[in-house]
């Protein structure tokens, strides 16, 4: 999936027919299918007490059993439930992964905009952000859990400091772009502030890009999560995660199969759900960019 390669205006809510769900599909099938699964994913794990078993509860007597009417996946090495584990790992990886985008979006809009409209501050904190892209994401994230001790919020944060450099650029580039237009600079002759003029004319413009990225930025932490908690220093063992769960079970995939494949193909069906909702957004913001693939 590729980002915007030009800033685009930002397109009225009349033009987005998010509303007509039937001609939403039809003209644009990858929103309605990343994002219908990942509606589906969300719900199902905000409902999984309502449905699945205690992740947690251990029974020496039924480790590694067979798919049944009680365990669906059957049971990994320490008797534990593998379907409750796989739908409460949802909650872990969509959690880390729609906050760290989040973060990183809001963190990124307000860094860039800054930047693209103050050209004293731009270089300062892009030579900043070009420092920090430098740094491996898994590298700096390991780094920052080895020296706080880890924990599902401070995973949150070391996934979300590295993404925030591209979303800076971005924006950035749009407002560089943006603050040009000939409809900006007549509402600075006409009298109107500046932070009026940030946020009526030039912020809008940044939003379509902005959720393209967002998208990336989300596949991107769902990914970096369960790679962390696959070498032991993202979620704690003891909580359901889709990469602990992986780790765990690798050994025992010849006798018990369904401990690794349930996460694994889980986690892949979230990451391309998320990647086919962001190409989804690009062509629908974008036009242009249907004819260029």
């Amino acid at each position: 999936m590729t980002l915007l390669s030009a800033p685009v205006e930002a397109a009225p809510l009349s033009r987005l027919q998010i509303v007509n769900l039937p001609r939403l599909a039809r003209r644009h099938p990858l929103v309605f299918v990343g994002g219908g699964l990942l509606v589906l994913l969300i719900t199902l794990a905000l409902l999984a007490p309502l449905y699945a078993g205690d992740p947690v509860s251990m029974d020496p007597f039924k480790r590694l059993q067979l798919p049944s009417s009680d365990m669906w996946f059957g049971s990994d090495n320490l008797g534990r439930d593998v379907f409750a584990r796989t739908v409460f790992g949802a909650r872990i990886s969509l959690m880390v992964g729609l906050i760290s985008a989040a973060s990183a979006a809001l963190s990124g809009l307000l860094i860039g905009v800054i930047a693209g409209y103050n050209r004293s501050f731009d270089s300062i904190v892009m030579r900043f952000m070009d420092g920090l892209m430098a740094i491996p994401t898994i590298l700096l994230a390991i780094a920052l859990i080895s020296l706080t001790g880890g924990g599902i919020g401070i995973l949150v944060v070391a996934i979300t400091i590295p993404s925030i450099p591209s979303v800076t650029r971005l924006v950035r580039s749009v407002v560089l772009s943006v603050r040009t237009r000939p409809y900006v600079e007549a509402a600075l002759c006409g009298g109107a502030r500046l932070p009026k003029v940030l946020w009526r004319h030039i912020v809008p413009n940044t939003i379509p890009p902005l959720m393209v990225q967002s998208a990336n930025v989300c596949a991107s932490a769902i990914l970096t999560e369960a790679g962390l908690s696959f070498l032991g220093v993202g979620v704690p063992t003891e909580i359901p995660s889709w990469g602990n769960m992986i780790s765990s079970s690798s050994l025992y995939l010849p006798v018990a199969p369904l401990t690794v494949f349930a996460p694994g193909i889980c986690l892949a069906v979230t990451v391309l759900a998320v990647n086919l909702l962001g190409d989804g957004l690009r062509d629908l913001f974008d036009p242009r960019s249907r004819g260029r693939r």
